[in-house]
């Protein structure tokens, strides 16, 4: 077992995905987590998964961790503040500074808290889809404020690098910003590229491929916690929409009349700029950095993607990324495997010499 970093018990409010996870992660590294939840049957299953224990009278963590919907995020920090006046409090909800605001403004002793935001997760919610990795090798934002010290924020820091995150400090203002552009509009617009969908006759939808579910893909997201986190961070997001708005009207205008002067050029230039920014997107580890692409067919039977897998190891090449594209009713996957340029070539022709084909 791995020391941790913290020295004492760590309090995690709201055993969802998200504090599941914490509380797993600090549990393997002999952390005393202790959980608190709404819901009583949440805090048996995470109990039952090993991710703490109970929470009782004579608590006194060192570090109180909220992981409640957004809506709820200030008053159970204001609450928790209160009841426990030596813990250093943190969040993970992804808007900060309207949350840092409303602290302020209900008397919180802000000199103890400090927002957080983690940007890791997965389609699935609640804490039997918790995990212990969930955060290794992702961003994880320290929105500092002035009126807490560093020595004081420690504790938050300590959290990050435990879990095996990265840290990254930023100001709240900072964050919103940063989140509205990166992860609030594309939800936005992902949902609307989904919604078209459905009306849309079967026979074109049955043509989707990865494409289209590259798109959509976070538009399976809860409704719910959306529509907190957009009225959230409602200026930040309407900022990038509106460009997207207008960048969209400039492609619809050329698009109109394609044969125009200039119509081409348009769409042309907007095409490579979205090339541009897709260059911009960190890779594994967070280096800006493009990995060739590798699309092996893979038949449809059981242990044919774990050989391919093992094949590639085998060949002492290290996978970066993996999607998996499966159309309905075909005999086969298609595995889409992300290496580094140099490895490509070579791996190309060890996997068709071991008999896998290869798209393309």
């Amino acid at each position: 077992m791995v020391e941790s970093r913290l020295t004492g018990s760590v309090r995690v409010v709201g055993v969802g995905l998200l504090g599941t996870s914490i509380a797993l992660g600090l549990r393997a590294r002999g952390v005393d987590v202790i959980l608190s939840d709404a819901s009583p049957t949440n805090v048996s299953i995470a109990i039952d998964y090993g991710a703490g224990r109970a929470a009782t009278d004579g608590d006194d963590p060192l570090l109180v961790v909220v992981c409640v919907p957004p809506d709820v995020t200030a008053s159970v920090i204001v609450r928790e503040l209160s009841a426990y006046p030596r813990a250093v409090v943190t969040d993970v909800a992804s808007v900060k500074q309207p949350i840092l605001d409303a602290v302020t403004a209900a008397g919180g002793d802000v000199t103890r808290y400090v927002g957080s935001h983690p940007l890791a997760g997965r389609e699935r919610g609640g804490p039997m889809a918790g995990r212990a990795d969930l955060f290794l090798g992702r961003p994880w934002v320290v929105a500092g404020h002035p009126l807490i010290s560093y020595q004081t924020a420690s504790a938050v820091d300590d959290l990050i690098l435990d879990l095996g995150a990265t840290l990254v400090e930023m100001t709240a203002v900072e964050h919103d910003a940063s989140v509205a552009l990166v992860s609030h509009a594309p939800q936005v617009i992902s949902t609307l590229m989904a919604r078209r969908l459905t009306g849309a006759p079967d026979a074109a939808v049955d043509l989707a491929g990865g494409g289209l579910r590259d798109v959509t893909r976070i538009a399976a997201s809860d409704p719910e916690l959306w529509v907190q986190i957009l009225g959230a961070n409602a200026g930040p997001v309407v900022e990038v929409l509106r460009a997207f708005r207008d960048d969209l009207d400039r492609v619809i205008g050329a698009l109109d009349e394609p044969t125009a002067p200039g119509a081409r050029r348009t769409i042309a230039e907007e095409l490579a700029g979205g090339n541009a920014g897709v260059a911009r997107i960190p890779g594994k580890h967070g280096l800006d950095r493009r990995y060739s692409q590798l699309v092996v067919m893979v038949d449809d039977s059981p242990g044919e993607l774990a050989r391919l897998l093992a094949e590639i190891g085998e060949e002492g090449v290290n996978m970066e990324d993996l999607r998996l594209e499966h159309s309905p009713g075909a005999p086969i996957g298609l595995a889409e495997i992300a290496v580094v340029p140099e490895a490509a070539e070579s791996l190309t022709a060890a996997l068709s010499a071991r008999g896998w084909r290869i798209a393309g």
